[in-house]
C-alpha cells in the first residue's frame, strides 16, 4: 500500500489548474471608480514609448496563443486575455496596472537584433535565443517544458533550425530553468550535445528554495500570482512581472559548468562578459555583455518596474543596496558599449542614451527605497509608519519602469525594516502577544461583539475605508471562522482593494483572499516540488528535507541510529534520532546503529521520481536493511507530508 509518510510524496505539481466555483465577483463601487480613475491624472499615459519597444522587432506569435502539454491538458493560452484589447481600464482595475497588463500581453519571438531573438509573453519569464556559430545558446528556457518547446518551434519556424548547444541559466529562481526539458535532454547533456551554464551557487539554491520551505511558499505563490483566478476585469489580469504562470511540469538538468565570477567566455563562437550579481535580485544571479551584439542582458536584476525586495509568497529579504550597487557597476562597465538592455522580463530598451538613464533610475529607485528606509528606522519609526510615509521623489515616481507592477514602495520598506531590525518592533507589548486566534476573540470581545463590530464595519465599508474593514473582519473570522456575515464582508472588503491595487502581486492576493472567504480553501495545485527538482536533491539535502517533515510529537522520547549508505555513489550517512531531531553526519557509519540502510543513489532517485515507494523498493531487492528493520520504517511513519491547500485567510485549524 503506497502510504504518503513513506513516499515524502513531496507535493506533486499538477499538470493544469482548476477554477474556483462559487460566489460571482461584485463589480467596483463607486469609491473604488473614483480611485482608480484618480490614476489617469498622476501618472505620465500619454507616454505610449512603451508600447513601441515593447512591438519593436516582432516577427512572429502562435496563430491562437494557446500551448498544450503532452496530456492534452492547456499550459498557457493567451486568447483567455483578449479583453485586454481595450486600451480603457475598466473600474475593476487600477489603469496603471491595466497598462502593465496589456504591455505583458504583447507576445511571440521578436528580434532584438541580428543573431539575437527572445521569446516574450509565452511564460512569466523571457527566453532569449543567441545564434552561435554551430547552434543555438539558449538564456532561460522558461518555467515549463511546454512553453519552452513552443517557443523553440516558433523560432525554428522563421529562422534555420539549428540544434541546442548551450543552455544558459541566469539565476536560480523556476521560471528561468523549469522549462529546461523543452529544449534540451538528459541525453543530449549527457553526451555533450549541450552544455549548460550557471553561476555559482546555482543548484544550492535553485533547490533549496523550492523544497525546504516548498510546500508554503508555493501555497503563497498562489496568492501572489493570483494563479486560481479566472481571467477577466473582475479576475486576473497580470502579475507585474509577465502575464501569468504557465501550468506544467517542472524540469531541471543539473549546470555542466559554473560561470567564474566576472569573466568572459567564449561559447559557441559567441564572447560573452559575465557580471555576477550575487545575493540581489536571487542568491545567485549573472548578468551578461555580448560585444558583438552592443547588447547588454541583466537577467532579472532590472525590470520594467519596481521589483521584490521581499517577494510576498515568502523569502529572504533581498539588499536593496547591493542591488543598486550591481547596477551601478552594469552601468560603469557597460554603459557606453551596450546600445539595446534586455531582460529576462518584460520588453528592451533600445538605445544607449535610453539606457543609461534606465539603469541610472532603477540603481536610484532601489539605493532611494534602502537609503530613506534606514533612515526613517533610525529615527524610531515602525514598519507600518515607513510603510505609510514613504514617498518616492517625482523623477522616479514619474518613471514607468519605477511603478510598483510586482514589488511595491510599502511592502518593499517594511522588508528592508525585517532585513536590519527583524520581526520585532521593540515594544516590549508586542514581545509575547497571544497568537492570532485568541488574540482576536478578546479583541472582539472588548469591541462588544462580532454584530456591533459588523454593523460598524458595514458603514466604514460604504464609506471606503477598505483597509480597516479587510483588517476587522479578519479579526472577526479568526475569533468565529462560522460567521459568513464576516467573511462576505471581508470578502467585499478584499476585492475592492485587489481592484484598486497597481501591483499584480497585491490584485492578486486581495482576490484570492477573497476568493478564500466564499469559497474555502481549494486543492493544491502548482507546486515547486517536481520530480525532477527533487530528483537533484544532492544526499545531505534529502536528509535535510526529512529533518523538516519529522512530526516531533511521534518521536518523542525515540531515539534510533541507522547508518545509510549509497552504494553507487560511495556514499555514506549517519542519521541520529535523538530529541524528536533529526540530525546526520557524512562519512561516517555507527557500529552500533540499530539499522544499515543501503540502496543506489538511482533507487533513492526513483522514490523521489515517485516511480516506486521505500517499501516496494524493500520488497523488491533494491534496498537492503540489514539490523531491526522496524527502526528504518519507524523513522519513515515518522515522516509527515504537507497538504499544501492550508487556508491563508482564515485560521489553521489544530
Amino acid at each position: 500500500m503506497r502510504s504518503r509518510n513513506v513516499i515524502l510524496g513531496l507535493g506533486a505539481v499538477a499538470a493544469s489548474i482548476s477554477l474556483a466555483v462559487g460566489a460571482t465577483p461584485n463589480p467596483a463601487t463607486e469609491l473604488t471608480a473614483a480611485s482608480n480613475h484618480a490614476v489617469l491624472e498622476q501618472l505620465p499615459f500619454a507616454d505610449q514609448q512603451a508600447f513601441a519597444d515593447a512591438q519593436r522587432g516582432f516577427v512572429a506569435q502562435l496563430p491562437d496563443g494557446k500551448v498544450t502539454n503532452d496530456d492534452g491538458s492547456v499550459a498557457w493560452d493567451m486568447s483567455e486575455y483578449a479583453f485586454l484589447n481595450n486600451e480603457t481600464a475598466p473600474d475593476t482595475v487600477n489603469p496603471s496596472l491595466w497598462r502593465q497588463a496589456r504591455l505583458n500581453a504583447i507576445h511571440g519571438l521578436f528580434k532584438v537584433t541580428d543573431g539575437m531573438y527572445q521569446i516574450r509573453g509565452m511564460d512569466l519569464a523571457n527566453m532569449t535565443i543567441i545564434e552561435g556559430d554551430t547552434g543555438l545558446i539558449i538564456i532561460d528556457p522558461l518555467l515549463s517544458p511546454s512553453t519552452a518547446k513552443a517557443g523553440l518551434e516558433l523560432y525554428y519556424q522563421n529562422r534555420p533550425q539549428k540544434p541546442v548547444v548551450a543552455v544558459l541559466y541566469t539565476h536560480n529562481h523556476v521560471d528561468h530553468w523549469g522549462g529546461v526539458k523543452g529544449v534540451t535532454s538528459n541525453e543530449d547533456v549527457a553526451s555533450g550535445k549541450t552544455r549548460i551554464y550557471a553561476p555559482v551557487g546555482f543548484m544550492e539554491h535553485a533547490v533549496s528554495e523550492n523544497v525546504i520551505a516548498g510546500p508554503a511558499m508555493s501555497r503563497r505563490a498562489i496568492y501572489q500570482f493570483g494563479a486560481m483566478l479566472p481571467p477577466g476585469e473582475r479576475g486576473h489580469v497580470d502579475t507585474g512581472l509577465g502575464k501569468a504562470l504557465s501550468k506544467g511540469e517542472r524540469t531541471l538538468i543539473a549546470p555542466t559548468d559554473t560561470v567564474p565570477d566576472n569573466s568572459t567566455l567564449t561559447i559557441d563562437g559567441v564572447d560573452i562578459e559575465f557580471l555576477m550579481a550575487h545575493g540581489t535580485e536571487a542568491e545567485s544571479e549573472m548578468m551578461m555583455y555580448f560585444p558583438a551584439f552592443k547588447v547588454l542582458d541583466t537577467a532579472e536584476i532590472t525590470s520594467q518596474h519596481m521589483h521584490n525586495v521581499y517577494t510576498i509568497r515568502g523569502a529572504a529579504v533581498r539588499d536593496a543596496s547591493a542591488w543598486a550597487h550591481y547596477i551601478d557597476l552594469a552601468l560603469e562597465r557597460f554603459g557606453d558599449r551596450a546600445d539595446i538592455v534586455v531582460g529576462q522580463h518584460h520588453w528592451p530598451i533600445w538605445s544607449q542614451e535610453d539606457a543609461k538613464r534606465f539603469l541610472s533610475v532603477q540603481r536610484d529607485m532601489y539605493k532611494y527605497l534602502h537609503d530613506q528606509s534606514v533612515r526613517m528606522i533610525n529615527k524610531g519609526y515602525l514598519p507600518g509608519d515607513i510603510a505609510e510615509q514613504l514617498k518616492l521623489p517625482a523623477s522616479l515616481d514619474q518613471q514607468w519602469y519605477a511603478r510598483g507592477y510586482y514589488g511595491t514602495l510599502r511592502h518593499n520598506a517594511k522588508a528592508i525594516y525585517q532585513r536590519y531590525m527583524g520581526w520585532y518592533d521593540a515594544n516590549p507589548a508586542n514581545l509575547n502577544p497571544l497568537p492570532p486566534v485568541q488574540n482576536a476573540a478578546k479583541t472582539i470581545e472588548y469591541m462588544g461583539g462580532a454584530d456591533k463590530v459588523i454593523e460598524q464595519a458595514r458603514k466604514d465599508y460604504d464609506n471606503g475605508e477598505y483597509r480597516w474593514v479587510a483588517s476587522v473582519m479578519n479579526q472577526v473570522v479568526f475569533a468565529d471562522p462560522s460567521n459568513q456575515a464576516a467573511r462576505e464582508l471581508g470578502a467585499d472588503a478584499l476585492e475592492q482593494l485587489g481592484y484598486q491595487a497597481e501591483a499584480g502581486t497585491w490584485r492578486g492576493a486581495y482576490l484570492m483572499g477573497a476568493q478564500e472567504l466564499r469559497n474555502g480553501t481549494l486543492p493544491p495545485t502548482v507546486g515547486s516540488l517536481s520530480p525532477d527538482v527533487l530528483q537533484a536533491l544532492d544526499t545531505g539535502m534529502f536528509f535535510d528535507l526529512m529533518g523538516v517533515r519529522l512530526d516531533a510529537a511521534k518521536a518523542e522520547g525515540k531515539h534510533l541510529v541507522i547508518n545509510w549508505q549509497l552504494t553507487d555513489t560511495n556514499e555514506n550517512y549517519r542519521l541520529n534520532l535523538e530529541h524528536s531531531t533529526l540530525t546526520y553526519r557524512a562519512d561516517t557509519q555507527d557500529d552500533n546503529a540499530q539499522a544499515t540502510v543501503s540502496m543506489t543513489r538511482d533507487t533513492l532517485d526513483q522514490i523521489l521520481l515517485r516511480r516506486t515507494t521505500f517499501p516496494e523498493a524493500v520488497k523488491a531487492g533494491q534496498i537492503r536493511i540489514s539490523g531491526e528493520p522496524n527502526a528504518f520504517f519507524g523513522l519513515l511513519q515518522m515522516l509527515e507530508v504537507p497538504s499544501g491547500d492550508f487556508p491563508i485567510v482564515t485560521p489553521v485549524s489544530n
